[in-house]
């Protein structure tokens, strides 16, 4: 059985990079879990109609008043879509051969030559995907970041799958709360492995809610780790993510 990017969420953390790999993360989903909004866009592998040029890389980019309707379409099936974020074009004017060739690396091989976090660009991320939400690498300047944002993400994608009903069939109003960073630190160890979050698996009474989750290990390609889920998942949990729905409160329980 293969399963969509709504039903689960492959994390796979290299800490020590300052990147993780992704299945089930939308850039829509990414933008929307942020705590800041991204500033400008430069485009290193993606086509946009609402894309600028800068003459210094030869390359396009998305002017921050553009992103938000950027982030509205949809990308999801547009192959290669790669970019990085900074806060102003001269940043771009600045950039020299080298630095130049290290970006066109990233969006070509989506991987880094050198730490892909640039002074003049001040940039937070690189955002390096192939069929959007089915394989993401993204580097993040502070991996603190990358907590806060799943944290957020997790949020998310529980109002979407509209969980929350009463007996007549009426969605109830139920904001979650966001899944605390020291929460998902705890589940730092079995993200370094590569785990899979289940929301297709949930579990949940009126008290609370449980996300199961497997470590199914390193995959780069993207139908194997659904495979090795499609097995692993017969077998019991190795964790859950717990949310207690009286204090909105979340919580790890190590299997």
């Amino acid at each position: 059985m293969k399963y969509g990017t709504r039903e689960i969420l492959y994390l796979h953390l290299q800490a020590s990079e300052r990147f993780v790999l992704s299945y089930g993360m939308t850039f829509r989903e990414f933008t929307y879990s942020l705590n800041h909004p991204l500033q400008n866009i430069l485009l290193l592998k993606a086509k946009s109609e609402d894309a600028e040029f800068n003459m210094n890389t030869l390359l396009d980019f998305i002017p921050r008043e553009n992103v938000a309707k950027l982030v509205k379409d949809d990308i999801n099936n547009s192959g290669d879509f790669c970019w990085i974020d900074f806060d102003e074009e001269i940043g771009l004017d600045e950039l020299d051969g080298p630095e130049i060739a290290e970006l066109l690396y990233l969006g070509h091989c989506k991987n880094h030559l050198n730490p892909p976090f640039y002074g003049k660009l001040n940039n937070q991320f690189v955002y390096l995907a192939h069929d959007d939400g089915w394989f993401n690498k993204v580097y993040y300047r502070s991996i603190d970041s990358f907590y806060g944002i799943v944290g957020n993400l997790f949020t998310l994608k529980l109002e979407l799958l509209k969980l929350d009903r009463t007996w007549l069939g009426i969605r109830k109003k139920n904001e979650y709360t966001q899944v605390p960073s020291d929460v998902l630190v705890m589940l730092s160890r079995l993200m370094q492995e590569g785990a899979v979050f289940s929301f297709a698996g949930i579990q949940q009474n009126r008290n609370r809610l449980e996300i199961p989750i497997w470590v199914v290990g390193d995959y780069l390609n993207m139908d194997d780790m659904l495979d090795a889920f499609d097995d692993i998942k017969k077998q019991p949990a190795a964790a859950k993510l717990t949310y207690q729905r009286k204090s909105q409160e979340w919580s790890v329980i190590i299997l």
